[in-house]
């Protein structure tokens, strides 16, 4: 019985470490909306008056809110969602391509998962900005005359934010969950002293109240659903973030403690706030005692910066699977960790994103003004994902149209509430999520839709494998000691290196591989299903090597696994051979000519096939050809 209950133990350490894992990256965005929600919502540009009935409308409003939108549809129903236990949006467009064969149907889910992957941008632009500016602005709060400081310092943070990560999230991670612990709890306890003081607040609980509140306000009401939303900003990370922690440790996180610390402390704010109708200028650091301002000024500070690391290392994961989908052209991955493999660095998205957060923390200068753009973005992904939860309720899960659609389209009908009551403020600022969604998506799009029309142009002029084995048979060139390993698109093809490196070099390898990657839609393929290898005649094979889109291309790893199967390779002995295609616009049909020069510019500056498939650099050889498209 001992070893029994050692084992439970461990499991319930192992659990209760994922659980705190799960608060540092996963509530960072979530957990710092406290900091700017009610501020918003009574001092913003669509503020309602601060009565007493606005406070408990609002404040229903947003426990409503983070009942049934995060709650109920992320928590319960969305997270159930898992593409072999890893979530986001682009596992669940992956997910619900696989629930239809309708290929317009599939065609119309897949531009919608493709926008909402390109909307994640625009917000991990914005987050950063408004949550290290929020939490700095409370040395305004503690002393006026520091308010000229805030631009600066919130710039020189997230300077040192950006700086470092080139070495890697492993030893701040580790602090991550202790930090985000501290902070629920303070956020907590804020909460309940602030409440005691002031019980009736808790009457917010009545949803009367949030139906109250567009009764009395209209259509003023109906757009301050707009800060309103700003609660549940972050709640995609939920779903994004399953398979690093699984589905159990993040729903037991927020139900047993990130959910109750929320609600305490905006009730708590809310309490501030009927006390002390002034206190809408700051209310989350009017809520303690002014000894304890800087404190909670540098704990929010810290808080922040952990809610910026999340949505910056989402950029990053979200940017290698577009890329191992086909959607994003190569780019340069560095990995910060020895023992995680998740752990990732893109520097030029780390440097984009950076110029692009520094622009708007100098253009709109407080989190006022930046909640005035903040909310597009969001709201727009969470009604794509409405949609593409019903395709898998219906189609995946064989849930009955009676339960799966009234079920989705509540969901999205309150998301579609969100959504137009955040459309007026595209003219305050909301056009510069819509803007940076758009352009991502359109490089995602002309990124796949060029491939497509280059391996069409290549089809072709492509000579089938078998007969050329034959001419090699009847006609045999010179065979030199080695192994060539040619890497090509195509499986029906003779490769381009291979022709090119035959007419010039004349010569052939004694074996020939011919490989093909191929990226499946599915997060992960084990090793014992990564290769298929067919052996061909004269010194032939064909390889097909998988890959998930969340795997990490190896070529030689993937190679050693081939002894296994009989096919020895020695490394010294082996050569790689590409083609490098340089891509010629013309007026042929395709694509308009200025998306064929986009995507020849993109073609240009794509990263080396050679690092991107972790190729030994002294075995490779590359060579030319030009395609017009």
């Amino acid at each position: 019985m001992q070893p029994d209950a050692n084992q439970q133990e461990r499991t319930k350490q192992a659990f209760t470490t994922l659980m705190l894992g799960a608060m540092g990256v996963v509530y960072g965005d979530i957990g710092t909306s406290p900091l700017y929600t009610l501020k918003e919502a009574f001092t913003g540009h669509h503020s309602v008056a601060v009565t007493h009935d606005n406070v408990l409308g609002t404040l229903s409003l947003v426990f409503w809110s983070l009942m049934i939108i995060v709650t109920l549809k992320y928590v319960t129903i969305i997270m159930r969602a898992g593409n072999r236990g890893e979530g986001g949006i682009m596992a669940l467009t992956a997910l619900v391509l696989r629930a239809t064969r309708d290929p317009k149907r599939r065609g119309i889910l897949m531009v919608l998962g493709l926008f909402g992957a390109a909307l994640f941008y625009g917000d991990s632009m914005i987050t950063p900005a408004i949550s290290v500016l929020s939490a700095v602005e409370g040395l305004d709060v503690a002393a006026p005359a520091l308010e000229r400081y805030v631009v600066p310092v919130a710039i020189a943070v997230l300077i040192g934010l950006f700086a470092v990560q080139r070495h890697g999230t492993a030893r701040v991670g580790a602090l991550f969950g202790p930090v985000m612990l501290i902070w629920f709890s303070t956020l907590g306890v804020l909460g309940v002293w602030n409440i005691l003081r002031y019980p009736e607040v808790l009457e917010a609980l009545n949803p009367a109240y949030a139906v109250q509140f567009f009764t009395f306000n209209g259509w003023h009401g109906y757009f301050a659903l707009g800060a309103v939303v700003l609660a549940v900003t972050g709640v995609e990370a939920l779903y994004a973030d399953m398979g690093h922690f699984g589905c159990n440790p993040i729903r037991y996180t927020w139900l047993s403690f990130v959910l109750p610390a929320l609600l305490l402390n905006y009730f708590g704010q809310g309490a501030v706030i009927l006390n002390d109708p002034a206190a809408v200028r700051n209310p989350f650091f009017l809520q303690v005692p002014p000894w304890g301002l800087f404190p909670l000024l540098i704990l929010a500070t810290a808080a922040t910066v952990i809610a910026s690391q999340a949505v910056i290392s989402g950029a990053y994961s979200l940017t290698r699977q577009a890329i191992q989908l086909g959607y994003c052209p190569r780019m340069d991955v560095m990995h910060t960790s020895e023992h995680e493999i998740g752990q990732i660095y893109l520097p030029w998205i780390n440097w984009v994103l950076l110029v692009a957060i520094i622009a708007l923390v100098l253009g709109f200068r407080s989190s006022s003004n930046l909640a005035a753009a903040y909310g597009i973005a969001v709201t727009a992904t969470m009604a794509i994902d409405s949609i593409l939860a019903f395709v898998v309720m219906r189609f995946l899960w064989g849930w009955s149209m009676a339960i799966a659609l009234p079920l989705a389209t509540s969901f999205l009908l309150i998301d579609i509430a969100f959504f137009t009551s955040n459309a007026i403020k595209i003219v305050e600022g909301g056009w510069f999520p819509v803007l940076i969604g758009i352009v991502v998506f359109v490089l995602l799009a002309t990124w796949r839709r060029g491939r497509e029309i280059l391996f069409t142009r290549m089809r072709p002029g492509a000579i089938p494998v078998a007969p050329f084995i034959q001419s090699i048979a009847i006609n045999p060139p010179a065979r030199v000691p080695g192994t060539a390993v040619f890497l090509t698109t195509s499986q029906e093809g003779v490769p381009h290196a291979l022709l090119h490196n035959l007419n010039h070099n004349k010569v052939l390898h004694d074996r020939i591989l011919l490989l093909t990657v191929v990226t499946e839609e599915v997060p992960r393929v084990s090793a014992a299903e990564r290769l298929a290898i067919e052996h061909l005649e004269a010194g032939f094979y064909r390889m097909k090597v998988r890959y998930g889109f969340m795997d990490e291309p190896d070529i030689p790893a993937a190679l050693e696994l081939a002894a296994s199967r009989g096919l020895q390779f020695e490394p010294m002995e082996t050569s790689y051979f590409l083609s490098r295609e340089t891509i010629i616009p013309t007026v042929a049909p395709g694509m308009a000519m200025w998306r064929e020069q986009l995507f020849a510019a993109m073609a240009r500056n794509a990263s080396s096939a050679t690092a991107y498939f972790k190729l030994p650099a002294n075995r490779v050889v590359e060579l030319g050809t030009q395609i017009e498209i």
